[in-house]
């Protein structure tokens, strides 16, 4: 049986909701028993989670949410955690779930909150092949 750690960012925790809430739906309606939640502050901290607990589990579904400033920040944030989740994913051969969305603004955030399941469905995709 698998073992799944949602690693879920925080930082705009109404939006995060919906993301785990969406995702952990998945894992119910496919019958998955044995997962856990990770709450952590940001999206940047997401890789160094998993990367802490990348023996414990099976697959993980990255979860949070990047809005665009007036700074360059948000390219760097999200491009240097994106590129850590890959490479974990690769080095580890374990599938991590990108359910973290990068938006202009809150409207678009609330309207992906079903990137959540895609992620769910995407690691447990890979799990079962």
């Amino acid at each position: 049986m698998n073992k799944i750690l949602i690693v879920d960012a925080k930082y705009y925790e109404d939006i995060s909701l919906g993301l785990s809430s969406s995702a952990i739906q998945v894992l119910r309606k496919y019958d998955i028993k044995k997962w856990d939640v990770l709450d952590v502050p940001g999206i940047f901290e997401i890789p160094v989670a998993i990367s802490r607990n990348i023996k414990k589990y099976d697959g993980f579904i990255a979860l949070g949410c990047v809005i665009k400033g007036e700074t360059p920040h948000f390219d760097f944030i999200s491009q240097a955690t994106t590129n850590a989740i890959m490479k974990l994913s690769i080095d580890y051969k374990k599938p991590i779930g990108n359910g973290i969305i990068t938006c202009l603004n809150k409207e678009q955030a609330y309207d992906r909150k079903k990137k959540g399941a895609e992620a769910a469905m995407a690691v447990l995709s890979v799990l079962s092949s």
